[in-house]
């Protein structure tokens, strides 16, 4: 198939196929007419890597993967190189979540401590009287 085909059938754009092929994750073979060629299994990688990139996974994190596709493997994920991505990023996740823990915890402090003091606030001073809300019964009652 030609380049805008497998950009069609993958969803994606010729630009980026060939954005791919300059990074060697797409071949770059061409046929008698100098026209890129493509096949079922360039069509198989390409969905490999945007399915990893669906998921968070940079462009050279999805080498592994392909390489894997391309040495026979039914699976992007059956060869060690791709198990150990997948491990890398777990414990990137894993520390991003520690971190976004760790603000929401604090976050969480200090909205506790702003309602504190503005529930003290109130206790001690009467409410002010609101200028728009008068305004509003007046025309209400004209």
């Amino acid at each position: 198939m030609r380049i805008g085909e497998l950009a069609n059938r993958a969803g994606t754009t010729t630009r980026t196929l060939r954005y791919y092929e300059s990074r060697g994750l797409l071949p770059a073979r061409r046929g008698g007419n100098g026209y890129r060629t493509y096949d079922e299994a360039d069509l198989r990688a390409l969905r490999q890597i945007r399915t990893l990139q669906d998921f968070g996974f940079d462009l050279e994190e999805t080498r592994p993967f392909v390489e894997c596709l391309r040495a026979g493997h039914p699976e992007g994920d059956s060869c060690p190189a791709s198990l150990a991505v997948y491990r890398n990023k777990l414990s990137e996740l894993d520390a991003l979540i520690g971190e976004l823990t760790a603000v929401r915890e604090k976050v969480g402090a200090q909205l506790e401590r702003a309602e504190q003091a503005v529930a003290a606030l109130g206790a001690k001073q009467p409410t002010p009287r609101c200028e728009l809300s008068e305004e509003l019964s007046e025309r209400q009652e004209e």
